[in-house]
């Protein structure tokens, strides 16, 4: 197993360039079965990483392109009515694939990014009164561009939440940038990758994650953040249960990619502002900024 993620992460790397760490966070994230937001500048490369995990997993990839005039029947399906037999006839929308790309998801409007909800926490949706299952595994990485833009609706806390972790990609330094501009399309190099993580072993390492054991003692540490967010003025909310379940998830992945059977305090705090930046509301912008507190006023138990 370990050897498919390293191969994994090296392709990826080749694509991707100067981004090891955000390529391991996004990956950490899909074998915590969880859903990915990315946001920076347009640009960095937020749609080419999307791309690149899903031909590496030999996913089936859609990409949906969110816009103030989408409405849910554009990503969920609808029902047509049939001529020939006199019957109304369901047809599956974009969100009935492994991995969906819901690209520039804050510039559409609260009622379309709704949509998502049940899909992102059930891995099911409902059309009028009937419940279709979703393909597994199924993930949804969404992007979107900063709130200061013109034209975009800020993510609800309640859809945030949804996400497992945020990401920032940032601008190249320069080695990594000069490599892309005297370097092959991305495009034409994504196209000649290889599967290296086909679903089902996917599935069996997603398995493998959550037998990763967690000590007494690490989670006196985890409910320590948990607590401080809670109570400290540095943020206005804490973190929620559903939150806490996020942490731990994300850190039992980080030390299975890192072929450990046990998660240390380090897993928690590499995953935190990926995982917890997103959910908390402070006098900071960025992630690492935000989590700042946890990590230096928190103690290891």
């Amino acid at each position: 197993m370990q050897n498919a993620i390293n191969q994994l992460l090296d392709s990826a790397n080749q694509i991707i360039l100067g981004k090891q760490h955000q390529i391991r966070l996004a990956l950490c994230c899909l074998l915590s079965r969880g859903h990915l937001l990315i946001e920076d500048m347009p640009g960095v490369g937020k749609t080419t990483l999307a791309h690149t995990l899903a031909t590496l997993l030999g996913l089936n990839y859609q990409r949906i392109q969110f816009t103030s005039d989408i409405l849910p029947a554009d990503i969920l399906g609808s029902s047509v009515f049939d001529t020939q037999n006199h019957a109304f006839k369901f047809h599956a929308g974009p969100i009935f694939n492994q991995m969906i790309l819901a690209d520039e998801i804050n510039r559409s409007t609260p009622k379309a990014q709704s949509a998502l909800l049940e899909a992102m926490e059930e891995r099911q949706v409902t059309i009028e009164g009937k419940t279709y299952e979703l393909p597994q595994p199924f993930f949804v990485i969404a992007t979107q561009n900063p709130s200061h833009q013109i034209g975009t609706f800020p993510l609800p806390e309640s859809q945030l939440d949804r996400f497992l972790m945020r990401l920032e990609l940032g601008y190249p330094d320069p080695d990594a940038e000069r490599a892309l501009l005297t370097g092959q399309s991305r495009h034409s190099l994504i196209e000649s990758l290889e599967v290296r993580l086909p679903p089902e072993q996917l599935l069996r390492m997603q398995q493998a994650v959550t037998q990763v054991y967690a000590s007494p003692a690490l989670l006196d540490y985890l409910q320590a953040i948990i607590a401080y967010t809670r109570e400290s003025p540095d943020y206005h909310c804490g973190l929620s249960p559903r939150a806490g379940l996020a942490l731990l998830t994300a850190a039992k992945a980080w030390a299975f990619m890192d072929s450990r059977d046990a998660v240390i305090p380090e897993d928690i705090q590499a995953v935190l502002a990926a995982v917890a930046g997103h959910r908390l509301r402070s006098g900071h912008s960025h992630s690492e900024a935000i989590v700042a507190p946890l990590l230096e006023k928190v103690a290891i138990h």
